[in-house]
């Protein structure tokens, strides 16, 4: 791999590892790893503190996924000459920036290897990586929600509406690869409440914190 494209994954990995969930609950007096479901994402933050620290951890955690992708882009429109890179080149290092920071947001190595589940983190990269496909699976998301209100669940069939899109309009087989990489990694972070929907003790919205 170049040196490049390691840049590109270590940056990317150290913007994801920043542990918001861990900062905003810790300026609360709480370990957000030993209350709720024990996940360090904006949904245990909500359950435990409540819409406005989980509202900033959801902003938050998006923001660094959307950096992450445009980070690249946008050293190269600040200075072409020091991001002398073509439009395929930098899809490329966004990707692999990208993947970088879902890595580290679930596996920061600030908090001890562990984070949340990447799901904001994956809609602020999308959204500008692939902002049709984004749009495709807040629009799942937010009906699945609606209905059921389960977070886990609309998550899960919202990262299925984003890899389903990116075939479906055709984009570049990396996107693709790297849409469809992202849902399985989505899916797979929620094997516990996969576990707790089939058993139905899954907690909903605004429910008791068990998610």
């Amino acid at each position: 791999m170049s040196p490049v494209l390691l840049l590109a994954a270590g940056a990317g990995y150290l913007l994801g590892a920043l542990p918001f969930a861990y900062v905003v609950a810790r300026a609360k007096g709480v370990d957000i790893f030993k209350v709720g479901s024990g996940n360090a994402g904006a949904t245990n933050v909500r359950r435990v503190l409540g819409p406005g620290p989980g509202a900033l951890v959801l902003f938050l955690d998006a923001a660094k996924g959307a950096l992450a992708a445009g980070l690249f882009p946008l050293l190269h429109w600040l200075g072409p000459e020091h991001c002398p890179f073509d439009a395929g080149a930098l899809e490329l290092l966004s990707t692999i920036c990208l993947v970088g920071a879902l890595l580290g947001h679930s596996f920061s190595c600030f908090t001890g290897f562990r984070g949340g589940k990447s799901v904001a983190t994956a809609a602020g990269g999308f959204a500008v990586l692939f902002p049709a496909g984004a749009g495709c699976a807040l629009v799942v998301f937010a009906l699945t929600l609606a209905l059921f209100r389960y977070v886990a669940l609309s998550s899960m069939l919202g990262a299925v509406a984003l890899a389903a899109s990116s075939v479906l309009l055709g984009r570049s087989a990396l996107l693709i690869g790297v849409a469809c990489g992202a849902a399985g990694f989505v899916i797979l972070r929620h094997r516990s409440n996969i576990s707790r929907l089939l058993a139905g003790t899954e907690a909903r919205l605004g429910a008791g914190p068990k998610t």
